[in-house]
C-alpha cells in the first residue's frame, strides 16, 4: 500500500427518491473538509444496488434513506453492518429527529435528520470519514 493519503473518498448514496440523493450530494460537495480527500459520490436506488455496490468493495462511507421504498435504509444498514466483515460507517437520513433511537438497532454510526441540513450533513459525513480513512491508514 502506498505511503500517499487517498485522493478520494467513496460515499455510496441510497435513495428511491433522486430529489434526496441530489440534496444529499449538494449538501456534501466536492469535499466535506479540508483535512480530508474528494468525495467520488455513488449513488444508487435500490437495496439490490446497495448490495452489489458494497460487493465490489472500496466503500468509505454509507449514506442511506431510511425513508426509502420498498427497501428502508435502516433495514439496509441493519443488514450490512450484521453480513459485512468491516463494514463502513452507515449515516441514516431519518424522517424525524424523534426517530434517530432507531439506529441503535440497525447499528448505523451517525443520524440526519430531514430536511437534509447543508451544515450538519457534511459535519458528520467528515467525523465518518476521518475515522474510517485513519483506521485504513498504513
Amino acid at each position: 500500500m502506498s505511503d500517499q493519503p487517498a485522493t478520494s473518498a467513496t460515499v455510496l448514496l441510497y435513495s428511491d427518491d433522486r430529489t434526496v440523493r441530489e440534496n444529499v450530494r449538494l449538501a456534501l460537495g466536492r469535499r466535506v473538509a479540508a483535512d480530508l480527500p474528494e468525495l467520488a459520490v455513488v449513488e444508487v436506488a435500490t437495496q439490490p444496488a446497495v448490495l452489489s455496490a458494497m460487493d465490489a468493495g472500496g466503500v468509505d462511507l454509507v449514506i442511506l434513506d431510511a425513508e426509502a421504498t420498498p427497501s428502508g435504509g435502516m433495514g439496509i444498514a441493519h443488514q450490512l453492518k450484521d453480513e459485512i466483515a468491516d463494514c463502513p460507517p452507515v449515516l441514516l437520513l431519518v424522517a424525524r429527529v424523534a426517530d434517530a433511537w432507531l439506529a441503535t438497532w440497525s447499528k448505523a454510526e451517525a443520524v440526519c435528520a430531514y430536511p437534509v441540513d447543508p451544515i450538519r450533513l457534511p459535519a458528520a459525513a467528515a467525523e465518518l470519514l476521518r475515522a474510517r480513512l485513519s483506521v485504513q491508514a498504513p
